[in-house]
């Protein structure tokens, strides 16, 4: 009992049982693809790194019960079973808490008694939450299962864009968010409603690395006197949601504390205006909420889940976020609630957002997705909620975040639970790096080219500097991100990256200034735009 109580958070948590060899692949070779894929690294072949941390987005590694579910994958056209096993999974991550159903073990121990799949899981009948059943999913349906997140980001905003202009033809529209994220963003700005991040005031302020396991400031909060002031320079009727992103992505993955969503939720109460949560990574935000807000220590991270879900009116999410599943993504939003009732405009809401999604991705039992991918995702929800994986990979990025930090690295602390944030205005202090240089892509470039790593610029590139008025680009941050993938790499993988980040930190002044040859106005330009480092 001693030596566990010493080790703590270090004892091992799982086992990998397959291994995949990395290519050895010489800088010359790396190079030479850089110049191909002009220097974008999204398009960089992933075969020829060492190290990948441009994304956790579908990335990690799936349990070995995620595997084996795999095998239940019924390929149905029409309401497949991983159909009733998801939406039922679904209520029991967000609205149950510590009572869930399971109805998935009806399929995983192959239950043979029709009566009983009947009444407990094909033909249940329930409203009043996220997820309509039987009947009512039909006339007023409100769970929808897409792909990935920025399909459900989609299929929200384009849906209710149309509809306000209608209602509101001479306004302008405005979503505040904590954050938003690229997709996020992206799906606002080309329905022509203007996105309003409203970060933390204390996102940036300095914190001592070594008490990253005693405290947290909790900077991915709101900014609840901001938010007062957009909706009273706007007004009530131009702000069509308000969104909170958990844990915040864009703000260096800081988690978001469970008051400030009560209070954000004032504010919507308040101006009877609908609350939605990004919700990519809730686990991982209310494992934060359980560690460090006061009342929660004693908590199940299912009932603290619960508990930040019923503040909300609805939910977008990628389900490849969280280490959930290597694919999937949902909308779902209360029935009969304040969206539902707000934009169900001249029709029900819920039937023209079912129209779409089967216009777009496919029959709605299976969304665009296999039939063995959603039941690998069904198990996926059970896993993510479990404190052992959550707390061992939080303190991966943790001892990630300590090692940079040691060698005066300016990363972003205290460090989230999934990814490492470089402040790049702090990393070219004293350089005279313009914004517009784009360093953090020059500095990702460089990463690729010399030690065969890859992370991903969240700053003024991605976020469109350029393009944006004055009053936009104070929305935006200058951050590199390292994303670690679930249950992908060890100790040896980051302590390489450590010292591959040590080194171009300490030869930055080398770190070449970057041009767009080529897509510079496109969408979500980082994904696709050919690039120029100009080196002196």
């Amino acid at each position: 009992m001693k030596l566990q109580n010493e080790l703590g958070p270090n004892i091992p948590v799982n086992k990998p049982l397959v291994v995949r060899t990395i290519k050895d692949v010489t800088k010359e070779q790396r190079e030479y693809a850089l110049e191909k894929t002009e220097y974008n690294v999204f398009s960089f072949p992933a075969d020829l790194l060492f190290v990948d941390f441009l994304s956790d987005s579908g990335s990690g590694t799936m349990t070995d019960l995620q595997w084996a579910s795999l095998f239940h994958g019924d390929e149905s056209y029409g309401r497949n079973k991983g159909y009733y096993v998801l939406l039922d999974a679904i209520r029991d991550t967000f609205e149950r808490g510590d009572k869930p159903n399971r109805a998935i073990n009806l399929i995983l121990s192959g239950e043979t008694n029709v009566k009983k799949l009947m009444d407990e899981l094909y033909l249940t009948s329930f409203e009043g939450g996220f997820v309509n059943g039987g009947v009512h999913q039909l006339i007023r349906p409100n769970a929808f299962i897409v792909p990935q997140g920025r399909c459900a980001e989609f299929l929200l905003f384009s849906t209710i864009a149309p509809i306000l202009k209608e209602k509101y033809p001479s306004n302008e529209f405005f979503i505040p968010n904590n954050g938003h994220f690229d997709t996020t963003e992206a799906n606002i700005t080309v329905n022509g409603i203007t996105p309003v991040n409203l970060f933390s005031a204390n996102l940036l302020d300095e914190f001592p690395y070594d008490q990253m396991d005693n405290r947290n400031p909790f900077k991915g909060n709101m900014d609840i006197k901001r938010l007062e002031t957009l909706i009273h320079e706007k007004g009530v009727d131009s702000i069509p949601l308000i969104y909170i992103t958990i844990t915040n992505n864009t703000a260096a993955g800081q988690p978001v504390e469970m008051n400030n969503i009560r209070e954000v939720k004032k504010v919507a109460n308040k101006y009877d205006i609908p609350l939605f949560f990004d919700a990519c990574r809730f686990a991982e935000n209310a494992n934060f909420i359980k560690e460090f807000e006061k009342g929660y220590q004693n908590r199940t991270i299912l009932n603290i889940v619960q508990e930040m879900f019923s503040h909300v009116d609805g939910f977008t999410i990628s389900f490849k976020k969280d280490g959930l599943a290597n694919i999937g993504g949902g909308f779902f939003f209360r029935d009969n609630g304040k969206f539902h009732e707000k934009f169900s405009f001249k029709e029900d809401i819920g039937i023209k957002l079912k129209e779409k999604q089967i216009l777009t991705f496919g029959n709605d039992s299976y969304g665009g997705m296999s039939g063995r991918d959603i039941m690998a995702l069904a198990t996926g929800l059970y896993e993510v909620v479990q404190e052992s994986y959550l707390n061992e990979r939080k303190f991966q990025i943790r001892t990630f975040a300590r090692k940079l930090a040691e060698n005066h690295v300016p990363v972003i602390l205290p460090a989230g639970g999934h990814a490492i944030y470089l402040n790049m205005d702090k990393f070219f202090e004293g350089l005279d790096a313009k914004i517009d240089e784009f360093r953090g892509v020059g500095f990702t470039i460089e990463l690729i080219r010399h030690y065969g790593i890859r992370a991903c610029e969240l700053g003024p590139f991605a976020f469109e500097w350029d393009k944006k008025n004055p009053e936009q680009q104070k929305g935006i941050l200058n951050l590199v991100r390292f994303a670690v993938p679930r249950n992908v790499y060890g100790p040896s993988h980051i302590d390489y990256a450590v010292a591959a980040i040590t080194e171009l930190y300490n030869n930055r002044d080398k770190i070449p200034k970057v041009e767009i040859s080529r897509g510079a106005n496109l969408r979500l330009r980082h994904f696709q735009t050919g690039l120029q480092p100009i080196y002196k």
